[in-house]
């Protein structure tokens, strides 16, 4: 059980560090970190400081752990997260995750910058995950099971949980604002996809693509946590639009819909209190 170790003395490292017990876990995606800026009283860990923790590689992704309050509720935010094709194995692409269970958090808001299938989205809307298309990559639960978090086969019905996704579309309600709804699809990357593979994903039912959050979700789930998935919609993807995919241009989509985006998941984190 070396992983489990390894992920424990990272948890311990972190927890010896907080001031308080985080209740709710966020990973924020590319562009997407400005959120953590925000939280009261804020406690920020470098992730190079964290024994055996891996860094981010990605531009838009700081790499710490920010901690402090938000809404009136103690979180625990990654501003960066990891992705296999850093060349990171799975366990390592999870490992904030499961270091965030073993602080004792159940709920976790998974976000990401993600690209539209769906022909009815528009760039800067915001989607909830209500499942994911996953089996092109390797699953993070691959290798020895680690019993202290969840069984060797477990259930996928509901990954992402529909109490929370339903107190999310309140949230929405409330501020006016139009929310979506729909499947994520994982591509490994780090290449954006072809218009074929484009094609496919959508023939398979996908509303969205990215390259983040599955991994995550899968073993957040396994260890019994409750997921809230968010895309923010940056761009169209290949052959949905005629002109070539950038990170340049996730980046510009999440800086323009940075303020509704910060006062929709303040409020969510507000409402999962209920």
């Amino acid at each position: 059980m070396e992983n489990y170790k390894k992920i424990k003395t990272a948890a311990d490292y972190v927890g010896g560090l907080l001031p308080g017990k985080p209740v709710i876990g966020m990973t924020l995606g590319s562009g997407l970190g400005m959120l953590a800026d925000t939280l009261e009283d804020p406690v920020e860990i470098g992730y190079e400081s964290i024994p055996g923790f891996p860094v981010s590689t990605v531009k838009g992704h700081e790499g710490k752990f920010v901690y402090g309050g938000l809404s009136g509720r103690k979180v625990l935010a990654m501003k960066g997260r990891f992705h296999y094709f850093e060349g990171y194995e799975m366990k390592q692409v999870v490992m904030g995750v499961l270091l965030m269970k073993l602080l004792g958090i159940n709920d976790v808001i998974l976000t990401n910058a993600a690209g539209g299938i769906n022909a009815s989205f528009s760039e800067g809307c915001l989607m909830l995950i209500t499942d994911h298309i996953g089996f092109i990559g390797p699953s993070p639960l691959r290798g020895l099971n680690i019993e202290e978090l969840g069984p060797r086969f477990p259930d996928m019905s509901e990954v992402y949980c529909r109490r929370h996704i339903a107190k999310a579309e309140e949230c929405a309600a409330e501020m006016g604002m139009d929310i979506e709804r729909g499947i994520y699809c994982y591509a490994l990357g780090p290449q954006y996809e072809t218009p074929a593979e484009i094609r496919a994903m959508r023939i398979l039912g996908a509303d969205a693509v990215g390259m983040s959050t599955v991994p995550e979700a899968v073993a957040a789930n396994h260890a019994g946590m409750n997921v809230l998935g968010i895309s923010c919609i940056t761009n169209m993807a290949a052959g949905m639009v005629d002109k070539p995919l950038s990170h340049a241009e996730v980046m510009e989509t999440t800086e323009r819909v940075r303020g509704q985006f910060m006062e929709y998941i303040k409020r969510i984190v507000k409402k999962l209190e209920v």
